[in-house]
């Protein structure tokens, strides 16, 4: 097993926070790609108190290059330093609508994916009901991550276009603690961070206008930007041989700030929890 299939497996992040692969020199022309199937269950929207349970698809691709793809996230690893990691990144934000959130694509080391969102009838309870659609968008930016030690490194991210008027930004910034290992076939992974995002981003996903208000029956509600929620997360994979494994995560996210304060809100505190299939090609 390569140090990027440990790697790559043990890493761990959030819904929001999904982390690039681990970059290790490859021959050129090679590639390590996994793909899988699983379930998922996980709030609705982040802030819902209503849990869903989904297919779990994933897809993680790392080349010779540099480029790879992980769930709704690809960039190109420019660094060869192995202390260092930096590059472009781009990433797809899910729709949104009054049945939450949906068509989303997992990768081996996210913690939080979907496939499609179970349709839910607008009704009183709903406090997406009357709130405008946010529609699906690519987002772009960048990454910056530094090693510790081997095991040990400091994560961050940058994504700019989010919302409907594509000026929402955010800020990740996290810790992760990398395939500890349980014997010779199991690896254990933690994680921890915390994001930051503009008042845009925060007003498209929690904010209450004028008429938001009016449509949602919600009261008015001006969502600052800021810090925005911490996350704590927990991965196992269990390899069975070289090319198939079982990887299983749980994570908590907490709402901060002003968006824990939104009317949307229902739950600050949500946890998700899933397990799939994977194959390494």
């Amino acid at each position: 097993m390569t140090k990027f299939f440990a790697l790559a497996l043990a890493a761990v992040t959030s819904t929001a926070c999904a982390q690039t692969p681990a970059t290790n020199p490859m021959p050129d022309g090679s590639r390590d790609m996994y793909v899988g199937l699983g379930v998922i269950s996980g709030a609705r929207y982040q802030g819902s108190h209503e849990t869903e349970r989904k297919a779990l698809p994933v897809l993680q691709v790392q080349l010779s290059n540099g480029l790879f793809v992980s769930g709704m996230r690809a960039g190109v690893h420019l660094a060869r330093s192995p202390q260092l990691e930096f590059g472009p990144l781009l990433e797809w934000q899910p729709r949104r609508d009054a049945g939450g959130e949906g068509a989303q694509l997992g990768g081996i080391g996210n913690a939080r994916f979907s496939l499609v969102a179970m349709p839910l009838a607008a009704s009183s309870d709903n406090r997406l009901s009357g709130m405008p659609v946010i529609h699906g968008r690519m987002q772009g930016g960048g990454f910056l991550n530094y090693y510790l030690t081997p095991a040990w490194r400091l994560t961050s991210s940058l994504l700019y276009g989010a919302d409907n008027a594509r000026d929402g930004m955010k800020l990740e910034l996290g810790v992760q603690r990398l395939a500890l290992a349980l014997g010779p076939h199991h690896r254990i992974a933690l994680d921890a961070g915390v994001s930051f995002a503009n008042r845009r981003y925060n007003m498209a996903f929690f904010g209450v206008s004028e008429d938001d208000s009016y449509a949602s029956g919600l009261p008015m509600f001006d969502a600052a930007g800021g810090l925005k929620d911490a996350r704590l997360g927990a991965r196992w994979n269990w390899a069975w041989s070289p090319s198939w494994m079982l990887t299983s995560s749980l994570q908590a996210t907490r709402l901060l700030g002003s968006a824990r304060l939104s009317p949307l809100v229902e739950r600050p505190t949500n946890l998700t929890v899933s397990t799939a299939i994977a194959y390494r090609f």
